[in-house]
């Protein structure tokens, strides 16, 4: 990771998705028997609670996009703030970008400066989860990234940048604007510079809006095209196992 963050923002986030690809597969056999598990528990429809480790919360193709209940949406918050590894692997990115940039310059160096920058970014990534949660439940916002119900790379590609920035409403029909997610980013931001050294309100809010888009549209695209290359890697690691011999 550190030779990743050394040449910026953009290529570590490239760097992050080809590093961890490789657990997709595992993660996602994880994530559909814990939400097996949950949904024969409390009743609810299976394919409604898949979170995924790395992209988070998604709908599979075959699964009917449903409106969630304050339960179910109570249970992807407790997932991806605590109990799935997502938040822990973004809080590990954000703030190895931050050390490499020596951002903010008082908390110095080294480990001591590394675990203020990771306490700091969980912090932040959880508040925002807290008012996402909140956000999304008052407006009847869809939380969950719905893959596409299309074929070819462009219309699945299109499909999961625009949902970066609109989501379905309680209809699960009409698109809206993710007032609720980028409102969230914004609010949770502004409240970190309550704790930086030499914080300033917007600029950190807006900061984490920026942060919040590309981190949304990377994980939207991963969360579409992972299933799909990770069956290909599986294809070809018996050929290459094969061919070794």
């Amino acid at each position: 990771m550190k030779s990743c963050v050394a040449f910026g923002y953009h290529t570590a986030m490239l760097c992050l998705v080809v590093s961890l690809l490789g657990g997709s597969a595992w993660s996602q056999v994880s994530s559909e028997q814990d939400t097996q598990e949950f949904a024969a528990r409390d009743g609810i429809t299976t394919g409604q609670l898949n979170v995924n480790w790395l992209y988070g919360a998604y709908v599979p193709k075959d699964a009917p996009l449903s409106p969630l209940s304050l339960n179910q949406r109570r249970e992807l918050f407790l997932r991806q703030t605590f109990t799935t590894p997502g938040i822990y692997v973004k809080t590990v990115f954000l703030a190895s970008i931050s050390q490499a940039e020596g951002s903010p310059y008082e908390w110095g160096g080294g480990f001591e400066g590394y675990g203020r920058r990771l306490a700091s970014s969980y912090a932040q990534s959880s508040i925002q989860n807290v008012f996402s949660t909140v956000g999304n439940a008052a407006l009847g916002y869809e939380p969950r990234y719905d893959r596409c119900r299309c074929s070819g790379v462009k219309p699945r590609t299109k499909h999961a940048l625009m949902r970066a920035f609109l989501t379905y409403d309680y209809t699960e029909q009409e698109l809206r604007p993710q007032f609720g997610l980028y409102g969230a980013a914004l609010g949770a931001g502004m409240l970190s510079s309550v704790w930086k050294p030499k914080g300033e309100l917007w600029s950190d809010g807006f900061k984490a809006v920026s942060t919040q888009a590309g981190l949304g549209m990377l994980f939207n695209w991963l969360g579409e095209f992972a299933p799909d290359i990770t069956r290909r890697l599986s294809k070809r690691t018996p050929t290459i196992a094969n061919s070794a011999r």
